[in-house]
């Protein structure tokens, strides 16, 4: 009568399981890796789950890196740096996250760019010119944008009667 309180999968229950969660949205191999190992699931069967996935096209971390890269610079107006780096952080391969930063346009970069930095620099309340351009380059570049198209935006905005 030993009850354990651990739940146990068994491969294919596992797989659909990961099926499931690869579907809803796209997912790092780092991901399925940490899931599997909190189903308690031995290596030799991770492997397999894990192969079975990347053959039926469940996990691909190409189409990870291109809609990780969409979106965040879509919906949070990230720059590329930070991109880059919360990529890394997931352990996207180099090769990857180039692919995915061509999801962006040069043109939609700038334009937003552009748009967000004029955005920030109206509502921010700052009297002094200088504490207006830090605050403004803080902002921007928490957000990964980069130094050289920040300083220029800053200078750019800052009108001969301020």
């Amino acid at each position: 009568m030993k009850s354990s309180s651990i739940k146990t999968y068994t491969v294919k229950e596992a797989t659909i399981k990961l099926m499931q969660f690869c579907a809803y949205r796209d997912r790092t191999h780092n991901e399925v890796e940490e899931k599997l190992k909190s189903m308690n699931m031995i290596p030799e069967a991770q492997e397999q789950i894990i192969m079975h996935l990347m053959q039926e096209n469940f996990l691909n971390e190409e189409r990870f890196a291109k809609s990780f890269a969409r979106g965040k610079f879509r919906i949070k107006k990230w720059g590329k740096r930070r991109i880059i780096n919360e990529l890394k952080i997931r352990g996207i391969s180099p090769r990857n996250i180039q692919t995915g930063l061509k999801e962006i346009s040069e043109t939609d970069y700038m334009a937003t760019f552009h748009e967000i930095s004029e955005k920030k620099w109206r509502t921010l309340k700052e009297t002094s010119v200088i504490k207006k351009k830090k605050k403004l380059a803080d902002y921007l570049q928490y957000r990964g944008w980069e130094n050289h198209l920040i300083f220029e935006k800053a200078n750019e905005l800052v009108k001969p009667d301020d």
